[in-house]
């Protein structure tokens, strides 16, 4: 029997070196473990725990768009400071900008316009929008002279308009002049202290001239702001 032991010793001895040697080195490989001794795709992603990998250990570009799964990123993911202007925001801006020009003009020229820095704009009833301002469509009932018209002009916040502007006026649909020719503000010539002639406008926008104290009819041109 001791014989037998005698002969085993030497063989039993290298296998426990071996055994000691081999545990040894797994518990040393195990120490050692890192980046570089994995193998490329050996560790699958379901076996990485949730929130174990942050995003500034992944290098640029290591994930492509074409990677990530429908809805794995949404809005709460995305630091929206770090995210430029959407081109077609840029266009629409500058749209949504040419628009509300275009509202703002056409809102001016409507009739019920509202306000305009403080004052009410548009153009009254039986008055139509023509040359920058609102013109009566139709002359006044009473024919009076220059001065009176000019008064009853000042009286409701306008002006008589200017000839070549009243034969423009008159070209207009649906505006018809008075057929005894109609009062304007312009004053070819003076014959003395008061005594003046004026320039008139047929109703077939021939500009003539009349005497301040003759009596025409008139109508006024008053200002889009009041």
């Amino acid at each position: 029997m001791s014989r037998g032991l005698r002969r085993q010793a030497p063989a039993l001895i290298v296998a426990g070196l071996a055994l000691v040697a081999a545990m040894g080195g797994t518990v040393y490989a195990a120490g050692k473990i890192n980046g570089r001794t994995i193998k490329v795709k050996s560790v699958p992603g379901n076996r990485l725990a949730i929130g174990s990998v942050p995003g500034n250990r992944l290098k640029p570009g290591t994930i492509k768009a074409n990677q990530l799964a429908p809805g794995s990123i949404t809005g709460i993911h995305i630091d929206s400071s770090t995210l430029g202007q959407v081109p077609s925001a840029v266009s629409a801006v500058h749209a949504q900008s040419a628009e509300d020009a275009e509202t703002a003009l056409n809102a001016a020229h409507a009739e019920n316009a509202k306000a305009l820095n403080g004052y009410e704009a548009g153009c009254e009833v039986g008055t139509r929008y023509f040359a920058g301002a609102c013109w009566q469509e139709d002359a006044s009932g009473s024919a009076l002279d220059a001065p009176a018209a000019a008064s009853s002009c000042v009286a409701q916040g306008g002006e008589l308009p200017e000839a070549l502007t009243l034969a423009a006026f008159s070209q207009q649909p649906g505006v018809t002049l008075d057929k005894g020719g109609e009062w304007t503000s312009d004053i070819p010539s003076f014959t003395a202290l008061n005594a003046y002639s004026v320039a008139t406008v047929s109703s077939s926008a021939e500009i003539g001239t009349a005497s301040s104290t003759s009596t025409k009819k008139f109508r006024c041109v008053i200002p889009l702001l009041r």
